[in-house]
């Protein structure tokens, strides 16, 4: 099977996310002269933090832009784990831009997940840009192998926008956009780093759509954007 995906392949990370931030900005600067708004689902974890400096540096009316993330761990947004935090200290603190936070202080993400999918649906669609990231166990956004609601999450046909989720050895439970929603974003891209990540999404488990982003790239109709540095 030939992933429908196009690679851009960078020495070193410094490169990779000042690109990518560059591309990103393009991208919402184009749908701010199209239609005066913008909006953008991000990924948290260790990974992004420089391309997230980076686009914060980019030069456009970010005040027009709503911000939200593409899944989020079910901890305050002070704990050190928050994909939320991650935003505030980088992109939201240094631009304004408005932001759709996943979390509420309730239990469980079951407990609000009406509520978040309201909020989403709210952004309107589809996403101008959606920035994924990806595990070693073939997981994206928080989508993953043998998710509690994977099945739900991964329908094409579903109309949540957003699905509740825990898997055995994940920490907390998340809160997680759906597939329909990703595979339906203007512009969407992967961010990975390392040669062990590039050999996970080349495997064959990906290429017969066995873990969560093979199923991803199976239900896309034009080639997802692969930031890539070693």
């Amino acid at each position: 099977m030939n992933l429908p995906t196009r690679w851009h392949e960078f020495t070193e990370p410094a490169a990779l996310a000042q690109a990518l931030a560059d591309a990103v900005a393009a991208d919402l600067r184009a749908a701010l002269e199209r239609r005066g708004y913008a909006s953008i689902a991000l990924s948290g974890g260790k990974t992004p933090r420089r391309f997230l400096e980076m686009l914060a540096r980019c030069e456009l009316d970010w005040s027009r832009v709503t911000v939200t993330l593409a899944d989020e761990r079910w901890v305050a947004a002070d704990d050190p784990r928050s994909n939320e935090r991650l935003l505030r200290e980088t992109l939201l603190q240094a631009t304004g831009a408005k932001f759709v936070p996943l979390y509420r202080a309730v239990p469980a993400p079951d407990d609000a997940v009406v509520d978040v999918d309201v909020e989403i649906a709210l952004i309107g669609a589809p996403f101008d840009v959606i920035v994924l990231g990806m595990g070693l166990d073939g997981h994206t956004a928080s989508l993953f192998p043998d998710g509690d609601w994977l099945a739900e999450a991964l329908d094409p046909r579903g109309s949540a926008r957003v699905a509740p989720m825990r898997a055995p050895g994940v920490d907390e439970p998340r809160m997680t956009l759906t597939l329909p929603v990703l595979v339906h974003a203007r512009h969407l891209y992967l961010h990975i780093e390392g040669v062990v990540k590039r050999g996970v999404l080349e495997s064959d488990a990906v290429a017969r759509g066995a873990v969560p982003i093979g199923a991803l790239l199976a239900a896309l109709r034009d080639p997802l954007d692969v930031f890539w540095a070693p």
